[in-house]
């Protein structure tokens, strides 16, 4: 636990505590001060019980002594429901994966690991867009649980709708609001970019009259990989995408999808970390620039909806320290975050 850290928890009990000093022997943190009027070491201790912390409290007749100590978990306990949801949708992605490549799983019940390029991928971006987010929110010492997965059984083609962590204590400041934001996606992104590289190496050309499918919109990304494996490629010829490639394509897409700067979204956490209120103004546009979006594809009124349904406003939330600084790193990380946005941007998804 390094010194920002053991300041955030110190940030849990401002109201209560009044902190005079603190220092440190080892990897123990120990904070002198005074409590506020009519506040005990109980009023602490149950605040402070959400972090993984040893606490110890000693009081004199004026003065109040938090010693802290980082709990060093050995066993990892998985609610159940995290791996039955997680199952399940390894499931329902090889049911989807194994469709795509034509198979029969009522003549033939083993063609359900034809699907296995396709889930394996997806569900590796996927997690590991997730555990971005869960790494981070337990460095900023964040209470944070495990992935949910979202299983969904065909016809849905893709066999899944994603997957999330629920933050369950405040985020206290700018920088693990930012770091926590942007962790997912640029994680995500390193895995989804190799995927795709590899799907359109196995990926093959096929003339536009023979092409049977989905058609799927081209981010700048895209375009420039597919221009680096198939130069040349005539008018009348289209890519059939592997199922490892759709499912490097999907991952970029959910990318995207999650760096609008919207809400609470992952780009909501990251615009609002990084301009504060003035986010909530930028959300505004961006949420009503979805509007001629959908002059090229419906599929922007649906997640605008979604949105709204599920956070019932593009605004983000307060934080408790929004005035301190960010460092040159954390403006870093906001213009990758950026530069990623835009790169994976699709204005018409699927068509």
């Amino acid at each position: 636990m390094d010194e920002t850290q053991f300041r955030d928890i110190l940030g849990k009990i401002d109201d209560i505590f009044l902190v005079r000093k603190i220092g440190s022997t080892g990897s123990t943190w120990i904070a002198i001060g005074e409590l506020f009027e009519h506040h005990t070491v109980d009023d602490i201790t149950k605040k402070l019980k959400e972090f993984p912390i040893s606490l110890k409290i000693n009081q004199t007749d004026e003065m109040v002594w938090l010693t802290v100590e980082e709990e060093k978990d050995t066993i990892i306990n998985i609610p159940p429901i995290h791996l039955i949801l997680f199952f399940a949708t390894v499931f329902t992605t090889l049911l989807a994966g194994s469709l795509m490549e034509g198979g029969n799983l009522f003549r033939h019940p083993s063609d359900i690991f034809k699907g296995a390029p396709f889930s394996f991928t997806l569900l590796l971006i996927l997690g590991t867009h997730e555990f971005g987010h869960y790494y981070f929110a337990l460095k900023h010492r964040v209470n944070a649980t495990l992935p949910y997965f979202i299983p969904v059984p065909p016809p849905f083609i893709l066999g899944t709708l994603g997957a999330f962590i629920r933050i369950k204590s405040p985020i206290q400041n700018r920088r693990a609001l930012l770091e926590i934001g942007a962790a997912g996606p640029i994680a995500g992104f390193i895995i989804a970019v190799p995927a795709l590289i590899i799907g359109l190496l196995k990926s093959k050309v096929v003339i536009l009259t023979d092409h049977i499918g989905i058609y799927l919109g081209d981010s700048l990304l895209m375009k420039f990989l597919t221009s680096m494996t198939f130069p040349g490629l005539a008018e009348n010829q289209d890519i059939l995408l592997h199922p490892i490639a759709f499912a490097g394509w999907i991952g970029l897409l959910v990318t995207m999808l999650n760096l609008l700067p919207l809400g609470q979204l992952d780009g909501g956490h990251i615009a609002y970390a990084i301009l504060g209120e003035k986010q909530n103004k930028l959300a505004k546009w961006i949420f009503l620039g979805l509007i001629p979006l959908a002059f090229f594809s419906l599929n922007w009124l649906v997640w605008g909806a979604l949105i709204l349904i599920l956070m019932r406003t593009v605004r983000h939330p307060p934080i408790l320290d929004i005035s301190t600084p960010l460092s040159s790193r954390d403006k870093a990380i906001g213009w990758i975050s950026l530069i990623i946005f835009i790169i994976c941007f699709i204005p018409a998804p699927f068509g």
